[in-house]
């Protein structure tokens, strides 16, 4: 979840591996700013972890979107600094963290010092999964992975190919309709300024020309297509609502733009079993 502001969008298309190499080394050099700002609201610290699946606060604690994880092999990926893969192995689960950042595991391998036990981590892109073939009971990403993967499609084949029969796969993105509003958390976030069926990916360059971040959008429609054509399941779309008590803003998202249409899209999906 990026909360750095949009300057004009590079128009033209942007291909795996350089999406995959400027978002590594975005994240490598965010690393630290990152959880400085927001590394406490995420439970990047606290003992356990945490797992929240957006900026509005939604706690797997509370909504059970995985099921029951004790005992089970679960993989996240995109887990950044882990608060989510440490809360499941503190609920009893077997976790392993795929990150594409060195920088961000980095901050999960400290964080660790603070648990019972410690979390197998790997530096890996979305796209090409390291794990065989039904490797996996569970497998989640809260925001970590696909808004920044190309081919989002051949992401969703990845999960499906490393989970058994009957597995789950839960991941957190970016909602679809907020690609038409600029990243202001204030009254001009809330004026439509681009075409929400224009896929043209968000990217950002140095003065040299070489990107240094992207994001990639899918419209509800995309997303849905995309899982499906995987062999999975959708059995829920998850639109989280801006809770009243929290004031606290995160980049575009903000208790303003809360009030009138979603941020966060959470799909819950599963592999016929």
């Amino acid at each position: 979840m990026s909360d750095s502001p949009r300057p004009p969008r590079i128009l033209g298309d942007v291909d795996g591996p350089t999406s995959e190499r400027a978002n590594r080394t975005w994240w490598d050099t965010e690393a630290d700013q990152y959880h400085v700002e927001h590394g406490r609201f995420l439970g990047a610290q606290t003992p356990g972890g945490d797992f929240l699946w957006g900026p509005e606060r939604l706690r797997e604690e509370d909504v059970r979107l995985l099921g029951d994880v004790a005992g089970r092999d679960v993989l996240e990926i995109g887990c950044g600094s882990a608060p989510c893969a440490r809360w499941l192995a503190a609920q009893g689960a077997h976790v392993v963290g795929l990150d594409v950042s060195a920088g961000m595991l980095a901050h999960a391998v400290d964080a660790m010092s603070l648990d019972d036990r410690r979390t197998p981590l790997v530096q890996s892109g979305a796209e090409q999964l390291p794990f065989a073939d039904a490797s996996f009971d569970i497998a989640c990403s809260s925001f970590g992975a696909i808004p920044f993967v190309a081919d989002s499609a051949r992401a969703m084949r990845e999960a499906a190919r490393v989970l058994r029969p009957g597995g789950r796969w839960v991941f957190a993105t970016n909602h679809p309709m907020r690609w038409m509003f600029l990243d202001d958390p204030g009254p001009d976030g809330l004026v439509v300024q681009m075409s929400y069926f224009d896929r043209t990916p968000y990217s950002e360059a140095d003065s040299d020309g070489t990107v240094t971040y992207v994001e990639h959008h899918r419209t509800m429609g995309d997303r849905i297509r995309e899982i499906v054509a995987a062999g999975l399941i959708v059995d829920d779309v998850v639109e989280p609502e801006w809770p009243d008590d929290l004031d606290q803003e995160w980049g575009q998202w903000s208790p303003l733009r809360g009030s009138y249409f979603p941020g966060t899209a959470v799909f819950v999906c599963r592999k016929p079993g």
